[in-house]
């Protein structure tokens, strides 16, 4: 009995949906992120060079490779666990350890990622971070924790998954280059849902910073697009004046409209990016079910304020551009247009002055028609004349009677047959 083929990617999508599990974790402990992305063109990478750094860093530890082609792993490298992901434009790297440092958040939790290795990696840090892990079974002493430990004026906490931890962190990078974040967890708390929360920051931490190189593309973009602005708000301008030249004007508005469609096409996938990685963001966030910890600004409310204001920029700038060059679009269309008209009215104008000139051919042609008539009448008259000469003598006629009678004559035949060529001609 034949059975039901299945599709080829039938279980590599379904395995998908399972093969970026959350790490477990235990208080305490202690995590190392790090994202390293190209500077340029960096979703277009070699994707291998990734996997190879990353096979590097595993040779050091004498663990497994991933399978070719891989874009997650996840295993143990000596004393820690590694969770390696590929993403559309970086790479991720996070290592979780038992125990925390004695110093809260000592740069040592960093060097299980050898200095050598990171200088050889294909691309350049766009985040670090290292998270601290604790138990706490109530709230005495986690103000004063936070206090000494972060910034107080950027200080954001929360209480999260229903009261089942605190998380906490500044966005500030601190003396050794890494951002801080703190994990109060409640006793009872489960392995794989602290590793989802700690998991949570590291991706906040990741997507708000990639999400802000749209804001940093638009400071790069702004003196640009104010020139242009200007320079397209003069050249509507001048359509309207008195001496303007509208093909000059129409080869200006074209150049600038191209400008812009570049611009356009430049920016499309960074401010595409960056409304994905703020959604990713807010949607972290929203997962995380936050409470207010003492009256302190929580996660949310922190990105309300200060990142949000940013991600307005980016939109701002996006919809400029695009109604720049609708509106370039748009002159250019009534330019063409009014240039179309101008040029309808000169060819109007030279028809007419092409009627008259008609007109005089038609009439210097009927004046050259009735002196060809008198010509050729002219030498006809000679012509009968000269063979009507022996009945002149034998008629007794004198040869102005006999030139009288014949000219008439020949004049009308002369004529029709210059009129019978002329119908045929036409």
């Amino acid at each position: 009995m034949r059975t039901l083929e299945d599709h080829p990617l039938r279980y590599a999508l379904a395995n998908e949906l399972h093969a970026r599990p959350f790490p477990p974790l235990e208080p305490p402990s202690r995590a190392a992120f790090v994202a390293i992305k190209r500077p340029e063109d960096a979703a277009a990478r070699d994707r291998e060079a990734d996997l190879a750094h990353l096979c590097e860093l595993l040779d050091r530890f004498g663990a497994q490779h991933p399978q070719p082609g891989a874009t997650h792993w996840y295993g143990q490298i000596g004393n820690h666990h590694l969770k390696w992901e590929s993403h559309t434009e970086f790479v991720t790297y996070t290592v979780f350890g038992r125990g925390t440092a004695e110093t809260p958040f000592d740069s040592r939790t960093f060097d299980v990622f050898p200095q050598d290795w990171l200088s050889g990696a294909p691309g350049v840090r766009i985040t670090s971070a290292l998270i601290r892990v604790e138990s706490q079974a109530g709230d005495a002493g986690i103000a004063e924790k936070l206090d000494r430990w972060f910034v107080p004026e950027s200080l954001a906490v929360s209480r999260v998954v229903d009261d089942g931890a605190i998380v906490a962190g500044d966005f500030r990078i601190d003396p050794a280059g890494h951002m801080r974040f703190a994990v109060f967890a409640r006793p009872g708390l489960g392995p794989r849902r602290l590793g989802r929360i700690a998991q949570r920051l590291s991706e906040i931490e990741t997507y708000k910073s990639m999400s802000m190189l749209g804001f940093a593309r638009v400071g790069e973009l702004a003196p640009r697009m104010g020139a242009i602005d200007r320079q397209l708000t003069r050249l509507m301008g001048e359509m309207t004046g008195e001496d303007s030249r509208p093909d000059a004007v129409l080869g200006s508005l074209l150049k600038i409209s191209s400008e812009l469609e570049t611009l356009a096409a430049r920016t499309s996938f960074r401010f595409g990016a960056t409304r994905a990685y703020e959604t990713l963001v807010h949607e972290r966030i929203r997962v995380l079910r936050e409470e207010r910890f003492e009256g302190r600004q929580t996660f949310n409310e922190f990105m309300v304020r200060r990142y949000d204001p940013a991600m307005r920029t980016v939109k701002a700038a996006e919809r400029r551009l695009h109604g720049m060059a609708e509106r370039a679009m748009r002159a250019a269309g009534l330019l063409r247009t009014q240039v179309d008209v101008e040029r309808s009215a000169q060819n109007q104008a030279l028809l007419a002055s092409m009627d008259r000139r008609s007109d005089l051919q038609l009439r210097l042609q009927r004046t050259v028609e009735g002196l060809s008539v008198v010509a050729i009448s002219y030498y006809a008259v000679n012509l009968c004349l000269y063979l009507l000469g022996p009945a002149e003598k034998a008629l007794e006629l004198s040869k102005t009677v006999l030139a009288a009678g014949v000219t008439p004559v020949v004049v009308l035949l002369v004529w029709l047959m210059i009129r019978r060529i002329h119908r045929k001609m036409h």
